[in-house]
């Protein structure tokens, strides 16, 4: 079952249509760190409520799985939620702009909260701030469109994915997961779409290919350099000092934490010989 711990953690969040239950198993063993069974946008109108059966039906739904709900106010919700919350999985919540229909889907489920309209940017602190909430989801394309702008133009959105992953920490909620890169095949544009999201301090992506995981978690680990650099300031103690000329304290070591906690398994052990 997908808890709240696993959707913390998740670098990688794979979506699949709903309608294409022939798709499910494969992009559970994609190696992606979630799966997101979409209801939403990848099906049409007449296909909804066969895909809402489809996943119902599905024994891997509860299996680090989150459901895409259809978005509050449409005719498909409160069927998709009641199907969700039944099956103990997480929705993920499109349109995410009203704190007080946020906490009546959290009083059911665990939610995450997708941001993609000018109001949810706005309110993205009271919308990461509902009881239940443990992360955050960016959608740059819906925002676009509202927008009137690109998807890919990240100057153009650099204010709204800054002001989310501020929202997050101020709710002391996990980093927030960036929106779709659409270039399906474009590993160019991948690569530098995740970078530009972990600069801002995104620590996941949404995906829309299983083509798409492996950059994008390799992207959000860190480097070996930033391991070494962790390490050695971790192995310097508690105490004020220098490291390559660069004052080290409190905060510095918290950022060397941060680093190791997201290292692979493999990569860890030393840290922890090494650091506090």
């Amino acid at each position: 079952m997908s808890t709240p711990t696993t959707i913390a953690d998740a670098r990688t969040l794979l979506f699949v249509p709903g309608d294409r239950p022939d798709r499910f198993d494969k992009a559970a063993g994609s190696g992606a760190d979630l799966v997101v069974v979409d209801l939403e946008d990848a099906v049409a109108p007449e296909h909804k409520d066969r895909a809402r059966r489809a996943a119902a039906e599905w024994p891997g739904l509860g299996h680090r799985c989150v459901v895409r709900v259809n978005a509050p106010g449409t005719p498909w919700f409160e069927a998709d939620l009641r199907m969700a919350a039944g099956l103990g999985c997480p929705v993920m919540v499109p349109k995410a702009d009203d704190p007080a229909v946020l906490a009546e889907v959290s009083a059911r489920c665990t939610p995450i909260p997708l941001i993609e309209t000018a109001l949810g940017a706005e309110r993205a602190y009271e919308v990461c701030s509902v009881p239940g909430v443990v992360r955050a989801a960016f959608g740059n394309v819906d925002l676009a469109a509202q927008l009137g702008v690109a998807p890919d133009d990240t100057l153009a959105l650099a204010y709204a994915r800054s002001r989310l992953v501020l929202a997050s920490a101020a709710a002391g909620i996990s980093a927030p997961v960036d929106g779709v890169t659409t270039a399906v095949r474009d590993t160019g544009a991948l690569t530098a779409d995740t970078a530009h999201a972990r600069r801002l301090g995104f620590a996941g992506k949404l995906c829309v290919h299983p083509a798409q995981i492996a950059p994008v978690a390799a992207g959000f680990a860190p480097a070996e350099g930033e391991l070494r650099w962790a390490r050695t300031v971790l192995g310097t103690g508690e105490a004020v000092t220098t490291v390559d000329g660069h004052m080290v304290d409190k905060p510095v070591l918290d950022r060397a934490r941060g680093i190791l906690a997201r290292a692979p398994e493999g990569a860890r052990p030393g840290a922890r010989a090494t650091g506090d």
